[in-house]
């Protein structure tokens, strides 16, 4: 196996690397024998997801409050759809009452080794990241939410109006930037944080001045939530998360230079991960390319739904076809069979991209940077 480091800042779920998931979970006392039973009924419904391999539940030798479970899966876009899916909410919502804490971490698999890999067939070890990635120690997530139609104006601005949370979350993880879109009713908030996002989100959640702008858009919601409620909080953004599949750094371009754009894309109903996969590909080319004028491109997908995240030279309607992602031969074409309203949602005339651009680019509400050290 090599061990060279890709030269540009990268993450990916469509690498085709077999994905190992951790979540760990402290249980309240007195859950055992219910979360046990929880775990069998959840063991045996992902044991029939396509793509899934296998899963262990493994209790501590040292505190046994605390269990972890783990699966292997063939890939991570199989995964991703499991854990997006609306089953999946309702598979794991028994757990809830169990579970004081929890956290989730996925991973490639990058080597392996061991008896039981040895004597594996030869398409099974071929199923590992080619090489390690090179990462800037940022994490990125975004949510998204729609609002009830004719409340966008009321909705953006008590999203713009509020005083920034503090930065610093602990001395391992500070916010780095927020930035808040709209596109029609639906919200996109992406975040970026140095450090443990979990934590990060926690603390977010937990201050004054942003408890009381998501109590006032509450009216708002076409999803009603009450977040002073635990688990309605937890249905409301476990179904707002909308995970980063890819994400690409090319730094060929100098910051002053460069804006943040956001662009949505309504894929046809079970062509959100194809989609995202087109995008991604696009944007990998565009980091090869010194005349790109795309410097980073994070892409978030969650079932139909997919943000394309841009940082990119003034002006982007230079270069429409390159911004949307359908420069190069076929792309207009394998685009517009994977969007929403078919191949007439993509303009098959040069005269007709920037009219694209335009009514796919998000508005930016907000976008806050720190510099707190």
């Amino acid at each position: 196996m090599t061990t060279t480091l890709s030269e540009r800042i990268s993450q990916s779920a469509f690498d085709g690397s077999r994905l190992r998931v951790v979540l760990l979970l402290d249980l309240y006392d007195g859950a055992q024998k219910q979360f046990l039973e929880a775990y069998e009924h959840l063991r045996n419904q992902v044991a029939s997801v396509p793509g899934h391999i296998s899963d262990q539940l493994c209790q501590s030798i040292e505190n046994p409050s605390q269990w972890l479970i783990t699966s292997e899966w063939e890939s991570a876009p199989p995964f991703l759809a499991w854990v997006n899916s609306e089953e999946h909410v309702a598979t794991v919502q028994p757990l809830h009452s169990c579970v004081r804490d929890t956290r989730s971490l996925r991973f490639s698999v990058l080597r392996e080794t061991g008896k039981a890999f040895d004597l594996a067939p030869e398409a099974t070890k071929g199923r590992l990241q080619a090489s390690p990635r090179l990462g800037d120690g940022v994490v990125r997530h975004a949510l998204t939410f729609t609002v009830k139609p004719g409340t966008e104006d009321i909705v953006a601005k008590i999203l713009a109006d509020y005083e920034s949370p503090k930065a610093r979350v602990d001395q391992d993880t500070r916010l780095r930037r927020t930035s808040l879109f709209m596109h029609g009713n639906r919200v996109v908030r992406a975040v970026e944080v140095e450090g443990d996002l979990l934590a990060a989100l926690r603390h977010v959640a937990r201050q004054p001045e942003v408890r009381a702008v998501e109590e006032a858009i509450n009216p708002y919601l076409e999803q009603d939530r009450d977040l002073s409620d635990p688990d309605s909080a937890r249905m409301f953004f476990t179904r707002a998360a909308l995970p980063t599949v890819h994400h690409v750094t090319a730094g060929r371009h100098k910051a002053e230079n460069i804006r943040r754009h956001a662009l949505f894309y309504q894929a046809k109903e079970g062509c959100g991960m194809a989609l995202a996969r087109l995008l991604a590909g696009h944007d990998e080319e565009a980091a090869e390319d010194p005349a790109s004028i795309i410097d980073s491109s994070t892409i978030f997908q969650r079932d139909d739904v997919v943000v394309r995240l841009l940082e990119a030279v003034e002006p982007i309607d230079a270069k429409p076809a390159q911004a949307v992602g359908i420069d190069g031969p076929g792309k207009v074409a394998r685009l517009g069979r994977l969007l929403d309203g078919g191949a007439n949602a993509v303009p098959t005339t040069e005269q007709g991209i920037p009219h694209f651009l335009t009514e796919s680019e998000m508005t930016l509400v907000t976008d806050r940077q720190t510099t707190e050290s």
